[in-house]
């Protein structure tokens, strides 16, 4: 199997999703509040994203806000942890 298998498989486990681009809650991190492996570049990277308790979504002024201030990171890719933000949370 090659490194970047490996890679992925021990992530996938320690992250305890059930794949690739699938996030997940992490209720029980200490600061962030979800996690998700993603294809970056050709490997497989653990991103954590969130903050533990925030909280988002409430109304569109705040989701307007959040992805203006966040839009140059959210258009990185699925390689930014704004960019799992703003898809799962907002």
């Amino acid at each position: 199997m090659s490194d970047n298998g490996s890679l992925r498989k021990r992530l996938l486990k320690q992250a305890g999703v059930s794949g690739v681009g699938k996030p997940k809650r992490t209720p029980n991190h200490k600061t962030k509040s979800h996690v998700v492996v993603a294809n970056c570049n050709g490997k497989p990277k653990l991103i954590r994203f969130g903050e533990q308790g925030a909280k988002t979504n409430q109304n569109a002024k705040q989701r307007k806000a959040f992805k203006s201030r966040h839009r140059k990171n959210i258009a990185k890719g699925a390689c930014s942890a704004a960019y799992w933000a703003n898809k799962v949370k907002w």
